[in-house]
């Protein structure tokens, strides 16, 4: 009886085994076997992709795991699966995971890299990327939007990957709500690498978008945590947070131009992040609250010299009754237990109020609603240099409560306010070239607001229940924080560390060498020119970082075709140009970049140099983007048209390059578009442009410009001209300063070359 027993058992396990699924892991080559793959995969299955480059391949990822036993596709090595070309990822189903890959050299067919989704309805629900790599995988040109990860489904997570280097529009991440499906979706994004994004010269730039406009009064629920962002310049908004319920908590933002954004939507939790600049850069941000119900705690903001929307704390007016996709009315918000050091103006209220440009806004774009209901209480402000303005008031900061705040101003005198007491302070170190007042305002009594008993840790986690104080920290006998540790973010197999090169300098004597030599060069190497004149008949094409130079006594003289530049500036090229005498035959550009296809930033310095006889001395086409065009000590003579950036006439806020810098420099009969740099749009997401014309002459210039005006810098934001002279241009204008931004002229000398006219107010075309 007792073997028929055992015989039954044995039958009945075997049966169930024969049932349930079996994992196994799968290698697969190419795409056919990884689609094979996908369609007959098991939960607990492991897909392989083996190393080496997958190029050209659209992977849909849809299948369904479980909780226990999730479907993982994953590299061979992590970073030896390398996707390339024309390609992207998609999931949808569950429980799904994705590993190890890196997505460069290419772009995708699609508005998105990595999708959470498949179809419309087909989305993502409980799956992840991690451990993967998104470097400059940018579609060809800059105005041709896309994201490189979006969200859909729900509780979906992006961890330890690193994404750099995207330069043309759209955000980096984006979290998006259209559909039930997608509402409350407590995805979570952490322990990720954001490195370098570039500036973009127009809006649509951020790093993280928590959805849009339109599904502003959702809820999203979505934590970004435990992330390092480096160097995100692309915007003004490094994460826009336009839904509801939302936590952003623990990350550390270093050197990056711009600030966390409570840009639509309501009730975000902004706690224990780390906001670090240099101390220099105007454009290192903090926080810029809009919108009701934020709750800002822990936060230190270090070496910050943001203004305005950049400021370490921007509280904004609001439009009254705004539409969606503006500004509503701050109301209820806290901003409680936070530390300031060395942060220039670190509290600003009425950001952002335009009352004075009601004569070209309409009425729907005023922002006059002031802040409500706002509480500013248990903050402290340490500065070793005395700052007069600690507070700014755009507008009255009456619905503002000020309670329990201290600042040590090292005796600098400040309008003194309810709520803000001076004490001395001293700082202690908490980590290399950071340091904070810990001691010193035990004895300060400590607001306690509605809720204020939820506020239970300090920026370190240690419990304030104990010996609560105000400030972001609490006092501890040793904090050793290693914030910039970057083995603690993105993918463990990649680091954005390089090892600084010496250049090598190749000396050239002729022009065949000059090509070779250009060509083999590595990034930064020197090219030094032999003294004579080099006879160049083709472009010359840059598209790395690279030095040509020499002693003074070289001529490139350039007879290629007309309308050809004798220096094509590529995607990745950055030019430095040294004692040279650049000469053309009327009819060329002496530089310009590409046409189309200019999916990475280029780069020009001139110095020391005479240009003659081009056509155009610069041309810089519609989708092209430097960060910085300087010309120093040279010359420009003789030239049809002079420095040329005025193409990207689309009224959204874009522009060519970020900072135009033409110092010590001669202008001699340059007959049209002498400078031409031009921004339209009314946005406010970016710097919006520099041009610096220091110490320059322009001497029988302009007489064929169209517009009558010599330097034309239309839209551009900040603009200074200083110490030049203007002598026998046949104009109207040297030029029209924008008064109500940041444009000034002085110390100029004018003859018979018109006026330098300000226009308070520009009125600009309505991006929105």
């Amino acid at each position: 009886m007792k073997k028929v027993v055992f015989f039954l058992s044995v039958l009945f396990l075997s049966f169930g085994c024969e049932k349930a699924p079996i994992s196994k892991a799968i290698k697969v080559a190419n795409a056919n076997e990884l689609f094979e793959a996908i369609a007959n995969s098991k939960p607990g299955d492991e897909i392989v992709l083996a190393n080496g480059v997958w190029k050209d391949v659209e992977i849909k990822f849809s299948a369904k795991g479980t909780e226990d036993k999730p479907i993982v596709l994953k590299a061979e090595t992590e970073g030896g699966v390398f996707i390339e070309g024309v390609s992207s990822l998609e999931l949808s189903g569950e429980y799904l995971e994705v590993e190890g890959l890196f997505f460069r050299n290419g772009h995708s067919p699609k508005s998105n890299v990595i999708a959470f989704r498949t179809s419309e309805k087909e989305v993502a629900n409980h799956c992840s990327v991690s451990n993967c790599v998104i470097l400059d995988f940018n579609n060809l040109n800059r105005d041709d939007d896309n994201l490189w990860v979006q969200f859909y489904g729900k509780n979906n997570t992006l961890s330890h990957c690193y994404l750099a280097g995207k330069t043309n529009g759209g955000p980096t991440v984006r979290v998006d709500l259209k559909g039930n499906q997608s509402i409350r979706n407590y995805h979570q994004i952490i322990n990720n690498h954001f490195g370098p994004r570039p500036r973009k010269g127009g809006a649509r730039g951020e790093t993280i978008q928590l959805g849009s406009s339109f599904t502003s009064m959702s809820p999203s629920n979505t934590t970004i945590a435990n992330n390092l962002f480096e160097a995100c310049n692309g915007e003004v908004e490094i994460i826009s947070s336009k839904t509801n319920f939302n936590i952003i908590k623990n990350n550390v933002f270093y050197k990056s131009e711009g600030s966390v954004v409570t840009r639509h939507g309501n009730y975000c939790l902004i706690d224990g992040n780390y906001f670090i600049g240099d101390g220099e850069n105007e454009n290192y941000g903090g926080i810029r609250i809009v919108n009701t119900g934020h709750w800002i705690t822990n936060n230190l903001f270090y070496n910050l010299k943001g203004k305005n929307f950049r400021s370490p704390l921007a509280i904004m007016n609001g439009i009254p009754k705004s539409p969606l996709n503006r500004y509503n009315q701050v109301t209820d918000v806290v901003v409680a237990y936070n530390t300031y050091v060395n942060s220039y103006a670190p509290w600003q209220f009425g950001v952002g109020t335009n009352i004075d440009q009601a004569d070209v806004l309409p009425k729907s774009e005023i922002r006059s609603a002031r802040p409500l209901r706002t509480e500013v209480v248990n903050n402290v402000i340490y500065n070793e240099v005395g700052d007069p303005n600690p507070i700014i008031e755009h507008d009255k900061a009456d619905g503002v409560t000020f309670a329990s705040n201290i600042i040590d101003n090292n005796d600098v005198s400040f309008a003194k306010r309810n709520g803000l007491d001076s004490k001395t302070l001293s700082l202690t170190s908490i980590g290399e070239d950071l340091s904070v007042p810990l001691l010193g305002f035990e004895d300060v009594e400590i607001y306690s607001g509605f809720d204020f008993e939820t506020i239970t840790k300090d920026i370190l986690g240690n419990p304030r229940s104990k010996s609560n104080q105000i400030g972001a920290f609490l006092n501890s006998e040793t904090i050793d924080l290693d914030l910039l540790d970057k083995t603690k973010y993105g993918a463990n197999w990649y680091s954005n560390v390089v090892e600084v090169k010496e250049p090598t300098t190749h000396s050239v004597t002729n022009e065949v060498e000059l090509v070779s030599k250009l060509k083999a060069a590595e990034n930064n190497d020197i090219i030094q020119l032999k003294d004579g004149v080099f006879t160049v008949s083709e472009s010359l094409i840059i598209n790395k970082p690279i030095v040509i130079q020499s002693k003074g006594k070289t001529e490139i003289v350039y007879n290629g075709p007309a309308n050809t530049p004798a220096f094509a500036l590529h995607p990745y090229g950055k030019l430095k140009l040294k004692n040279i005498k650049l000469k053309g035959t009327s009819t060329q550009f002496a530089f310009a970049s590409l046409k189309e296809n200019m999916f990475n930033h280029f780069g020009l310095e001139v110095s020391d140099s005479e240009i003659s006889h081009f056509n155009y001395a610069l041309k810089v086409y519609k989708q092209s983007f430097a960060e910085e065009i300087t010309f120093t000590n040279t010359s420009i003579s003789n030239c049809e048209n002079g420095l040329e950036l005025s193409e990207e006439t689309n009224d959204r806020g874009d522009y060519n390059t970020e900072y135009l810098t033409v110092n010590n420099c001669s202008f001699n009969a340059v007959k049209s578009n002498v400078i031409d740099y031009y921004r339209g749009g009314y946005d406010e997401s970016t710097i919006g442009g520099n041009l610096l014309v220091l110490n320059s002459t322009f001497t029988n210039c302009g007489a064929n410009e169209k517009s009558r005006m010599l330097l034309n810098h239309r839209g551009i934001v900040n603009v200074t001209i200083s110490n030049n002279t203007f002598k026998d241009n046949n104009v109207d204008f040297v030029a029209i300063l924008w008064g109500a931004k940041n444009n000034n002229e002085s110390e100029n000398s004018i003859t018979n070359s018109g006026q330098i006219k300000t226009e308070q107010n520009l009125k600009l075309k309505l991006m929105y």
